[in-house]
């Protein structure tokens, strides 16, 4: 008995050893790598970068004026924000579908789409504030980070001067800011975005005015479609934002909506009229996602599964007019399932738009709507 004892400890102490030894290797590699870590500079080059990907696929719109008044919005909400030294630029993507992204660094994107649906400036204070608080908190490079989803070796302390590892990140985080932020990052988002532009001046129910015409808009919808792909179910949002701002006193503010009117003129196009880009092929001047890369997954705890790793990353779609532009589909039968927000044909025109606003515009655009200091 004592030799069989001595014999199954041997064996237990061997596969110990050879467990510990698994464990040891584990954790040497873990202490090779460290979280992904970036410079402002290095946040500012990746949204430049990104933006371009998404200016690509949907094209701009070639108006100064409206991009001026778009960026006098966000401007000033930008000043009462936690990120305000940034240098933001707004862009205003050409295409019928209503949707809006932001990349790190302070590049937000709106779709016309988005601006035909809304009904004064306070509508557009509040979707630009809650893009804007997605680049003040971080949460591009948070989801990366948190999700282990692009790790930095402890030997590559400068991401702008490892150009593979530049790239993992800037594939991943286009991914994420066309896919839609997790459920936390967008509550988040509605947050601090709603006190951003309340804190302006502009009425604190103006997101929740704008949910309330994307909810009709989607009705009858078969599936969730842009915004509503990946944020947060309406009601509960809703709720949420009347909470806050009952809690922080935040009701009253100007809601603008004749100089909204005299700024915008686009009429909203019916989502089943919209067109879209054929499955599988790229926007106008390339960047464009297959249908199969913009379809959700499952939730768990109110957190969006990842569906990005690094084994996944691909290289980045080329920014420039090499690939071919493809056909649009017009028409229900062609294009069942596709998420025809998201899917929409953009224009021909990826160029940005340059925009001056002075500190004497601000000062202008502010006392005309009566905005705060």
């Amino acid at each position: 008995m004592l030799v069989a004892v001595l014999v199954i400890s041997q064996g237990v102490w061997a596969q110990f050893g050879k467990l510990k030894g698994t464990f040891d290797k584990a954790n040497d590699v873990a202490n090779k790598f460290k979280d992904v870590e970036l410079t402002e500079a290095e946040e500012i080059k990746l949204g430049e970068n990104i933006s371009a990907r998404v200016r690509a696929k949907y094209g701009v719109v070639q108006d100064p004026a409206v991009h001026k008044y778009v960026t006098l919005v966000g401007t000033v909400i930008v000043k009462k924000s936690t990120r305000s030294s940034l240098p933001y630029y707004f862009i205003v993507l050409d295409t019928d579908g209503v949707n809006a992204f932001a990349a790190p660094g302070g590049y937000v994107h709106i779709t016309r789409g988005a601006l035909a649906l809304m009904k004064n400036e306070a509508d557009l204070a509040g979707v630009l504030g809650h893009e804007i608080a997605h680049v003040t908190e971080k949460h591009a490079i948070n989801a990366i980070r948190n999700g282990k989803l692009v790790q930095m070796g402890v030997n590559e302390t400068n991401v702008s001067s490892n150009p593979e590892l530049f790239r993992r990140l800037e594939e991943a985080i286009f991914k994420i800011v066309m896919a839609g932020y997790g459920q936390k990052d967008e509550l988040d988002s509605d947050e601090h975005g709603l006190v951003f532009s309340a804190n302006t001046g502009y009425a604190a129910d103006g997101l929740g005015e704008f949910l309330n015409s994307l909810k009709a808009r989607n009705t009858g919808s078969e599936a969730k479609q842009g915004l509503f792909a990946s944020h947060p179910e309406t009601d509960d949002r809703l709720k949420k934002l009347d909470a806050i701002i009952k809690s922080r006193n935040l009701a009253g503010g100007e809601v603008l909506q004749t100089r909204y009117a005299a700024n915008v003129k686009y009429q909203p196009v019916d989502q089943v009229k919209i067109a879209v880009i054929a499955e599988g092929t790229s926007g106008v001047a390339g960047g464009g996602e297959k249908k199969d890369e913009q379809k959700k997954e499952g939730e768990d705890d109110g957190k969006k599964k990842s569906r990005f790793s690094l084994s996944k990353l691909t290289n980045p779609t080329p920014t420039s007019g090499d690939t071919k532009q493809s056909a649009a589909v017009t028409g229900s039968g062609g294009t069942r399932g596709v998420d025809r927000e998201r899917e929409a044909k953009g224009g021909s025109n990826p160029a940005a738009v340059a925009v001056a606003v002075s500190d004497k515009d601000l000062e202008d655009f502010k006392k005309e709507g009566k905005l705060k200091a």
